[in-house]
């Protein structure tokens, strides 16, 4: 199981161009590791990004929420999930996201070590976006995956996430999906 990076102090966010010109300080950002206290912060998060990426209805983003955290300890007591929070000194949480060392096989140069960083779930409330909440926690997740020696970091974007994600270097796929069960037309 690879060992878990410790908390780490986030730079302060750059204020706007107008924040500085009034002489405003940027807040104290914290990014650190989740713990099984963070959970329900997490699957909050998660069901916001659901919300606001695709129109679900609420019974199933309930289900969801129940499953995604059984998901989540699961996989956290195997050593395959790890979650990212950026809070503001108050505590309160500003955005999250997380790593899941994804099962994966061998391919000509990629012969790897059978798992892959997979970045999921990202979200940032929406009073702290455009404060580089999200570049903190994808930036914290790259350098955790190249101090563990992981040769490379997947994920898929949505439309608000992708900005962030090439500013970073990621570049898009060619990955191809077949919806194998026939689901509601609210669904898809």
């Amino acid at each position: 199981m690879p060992p878990t990076p410790r908390s780490r102090r986030a730079r302060p966010a750059r204020p706007s161009r107008r924040a500085r010109r009034a002489g405003a300080r940027a807040p104290s950002l914290t990014l650190r590791l989740t713990t099984r206290a963070d959970l329900a912060v997490l699957t909050r998060h998660r069901r916001r990004m659901w919300e606001e990426i695709r129109s679900f209805p609420p019974q199933e983003l309930d289900r969801h929420d129940v499953a995604y955290r059984r998901w989540m300890l699961e996989e956290t007591g195997k050593g395959r999930f790890f979650g990212f929070l950026v809070q503001d000194a108050d505590g309160r949480p500003l955005g999250s996201g997380a790593l899941w060392l994804m099962p994966s096989q061998p391919r000509p140069g990629v012969l790897g070590r059978g798992e892959m960083p997979y970045v999921l779930s990202m979200y940032t409330e929406p009073d702290a976006r455009g404060r580089g909440v999200a570049t903190r926690i994808v930036r914290e997740m790259i350098r955790w995956s190249k101090a563990r020696h992981y040769g490379r970091l997947v994920l898929h974007a949505s439309t608000f996430g992708r900005p962030v994600y090439e500013r970073l270097g990621f570049v898009p796929g060619s990955e191809m999906k077949l919806e194998l069960i026939r689901r509601p037309a609210s669904l898809r």
